[in-house]
């Protein structure tokens, strides 16, 4: 399993021949959007920063779009959606929007994809269902997610092989402050957690790497 960061939170999965994506950056978007094709396209918040299905949609390949709660089977993946809460993008007068939590079962490993959360806590479904967590995605942003405090405590009570932190680069940013005031909120979530972690280009894991791990923070670079 190969898994590389687009921007924001939007990841691609590669494995064998399949492709999945968590969170497709959209044209209009306050990201560069994303150009490459999925078989599968998990969307955790209806805003264009995490919404663009028609730009995973390329060449042969268009994706099997998953853009809420319930559970899912593809291609030999095994998804689960469950609901939760976001503020992120919030249009005049919403007080928030809906969120989707993903735990994807693939290649005998649990990915967990927290959205665009804004919910300190997991519902009871999702505490009930989600079990061993090896690769957990956790917004750090602020801004309608979840600060950098916030984010590190759920992340360690959850108790993931492997924390891989987003929502950090530029992400939700006007034009002339992109790049200035997110990546402090990376800073301010590796300070909390205080205990080393690694910056990689791309992850690439395999059941066996996780052995010994607990809580490992990776930072998956663009």
């Amino acid at each position: 399993m190969v898994i590389t960061h687009h921007g924001g939170q939007c990841f691609k999965v590669t494995f064998g021949d399949l492709t999945l994506v968590f969170d497709p950056i959209s044209k209009n978007a306050t990201l560069p959007a994303v150009r490459f094709g999925a078989d599968i396209a998990l969307v955790s918040r209806d805003h264009p920063d995490m919404n663009g299905i028609e730009e995973v949609t390329y060449g042969e390949k268009k994706p099997f779009a998953i853009t809420g709660p319930g559970e899912y089977e593809r291609q030999g993946v095994v998804i689960h959606g469950f609901l939760s809460k976001s503020k992120y993008g919030l249009g005049k007068g919403e007080e928030e929007a809906v969120n989707t939590i993903y735990s994807v079962q693939l290649e005998d490993m649990t990915l967990v994809h927290l959205g665009a959360l804004a919910d300190n806590e997991l519902s009871h479904e999702a505490r009930e269902s989600i079990d061993e967590i090896d690769v957990l995605f956790v917004p750090i942003g602020g801004d309608g997610v979840l600060s950098p405090a916030k984010a590190h405590e759920l992340a360690v009570s959850l108790e993931p092989k492997i924390i891989v932190p987003m929502h950090w680069s530029r992400i939700g940013m006007s034009e002339g402050t992109q790049g200035i005031g997110v990546p402090k909120s990376l800073e301010a979530f590796l300070k909390e957690a205080g205990n080393g972690n690694e910056k990689v280009d791309k992850l690439t894991l395999k059941k066996k790497d996780l052995v010994g791990r607990d809580g490992s923070i990776i930072v998956v670079t663009q």
